[in-house]
């Protein structure tokens, strides 16, 4: 067989666990991780969303404790996204530029504890305007320009709270260029831009969108402003104009069925790049855990590598306490 095989046997390197890891390509370390977080009006809640299992709607008080069991596990940032009340909501997403809104308030809180922990703040209309659309409304059309001197506003009422990178979901044309020149002219330098680049129109949203409420008030679909998931070079033109305009880091989401988009945007632009492993594919690895069907961890951990392997920097991931856990313990 070696006369067949002229030597050369890769399983060699596979034999013993030391060898393995001596020769692993990719890597992941805590410090890939970002943890999202859903916020709910109260105070002392834990209230579980019934599609994302063993996932959380957090009161504040509840977050800031959240935030320092991330610190301690070394996870380097949390995003924050709000449940927002029916009776908050309005065609114009008024309450996104509420001050004292809940992401506001949970920024403070977790700030006032003087945390080594970064925060991330979605910017996007949707958790706030009675229709669920991520932008402003005039009939059935989105209102582009409407919408991002909106956004602009709400970035801002963000920054001031604490947030420390803004990060744009709503796929609006020229938002970057307009959040940046927003954040720059108030004072704002330093706070840093993720935008969600490569945003796609995604059935893997559904268990995101009963978190934060949305499911039950979007009207129609997203098709017209969210990317459709049969193309790639669109992609990178999307990511090309977001880092033109001023953006630090870039997205792709969903992150499991878009790996190809991850890779092409690393090797194009080698930025700091970033996937969202989205609510669909967390509840089907839990579900299918949670039945017997999968074995949850390692389940977890090899969907996490794929991202690494894809040419994420870091992945925004509902199994960032547990994997931090399992990475701690080696």
């Amino acid at each position: 067989m070696d006369e067949i095989l002229g030597g050369r046997r890769m399983r060699r390197n596979r034999q013993t666990d030391w060898s393995r890891r001596l020769v692993r390509e990719n890597t992941l370390t805590i410090d890939d991780l970002i943890w999202p977080i859903f916020l709910v009006d109260g105070s002392g809640i834990r209230q579980p969303v019934a599609s994302m299992p063993g996932v959380f709607r957090l009161s504040v008080d509840e977050a800031v404790r959240e935030a320092v069991k991330a610190e301690s596990l070394g996870i380097p940032a949390l995003a924050l996204f709000p449940y927002t009340d029916p009776d908050l909501r309005d065609a114009l997403g008024t309450e996104a530029l509420n001050d004292q809104n809940l992401i506001c308030r949970a920024c403070r809180a977790i700030k006032a504890e003087g945390l080594n922990i970064g925060l991330i703040t979605d910017v996007a209309l949707d958790p706030y305007t009675s229709h669920g659309h991520d932008g402003l409304m005039e009939g059935p059309l989105i209102l582009n320009d409407e919408t991002v001197s909106q956004l602009c506003h709400q970035a801002l009422v963000q920054a001031d709270a604490g947030a420390d990178i803004i990060a744009p979901s709503d796929m609006m044309d020229g938002r970057i260029g307009a959040l940046r020149i927003a954040l720059d002219a108030n004072g704002f330098r330093d706070k840093q831009i993720m935008a969600y680049s490569a945003k796609y129109a995604s059935a893997f949203y559904g268990p995101f969108r009963d978190a934060v409420g949305t499911n039950t008030t979007l009207i129609g679909d997203k098709r017209t402003y969210q990317m459709d998931s049969a193309n790639t070079d669109e992609a990178i033109r999307e990511v090309e104009l977001d880092l033109a305009e001023g953006a630090d880091m870039v997205m792709v989401k969903p992150g499991m069925p878009y790996l190809d988009i991850i890779r092409r945007v690393k090797d194009t632009f080698s930025v700091p790049t970033y996937a969202y492993q989205v609510s669909g594919e967390y509840a089907m690895i839990a579900a299918a855990s949670a039945n017997g069907w999968l074995d949850g961890d390692r389940a977890m951990m090899e969907s996490l590598m794929a991202f690494k392997r894809a040419g994420a920097d870091g992945i925004l991931t509902y199994f960032a306490p547990k994997v931090a856990e399992i990475l701690r313990r080696g």
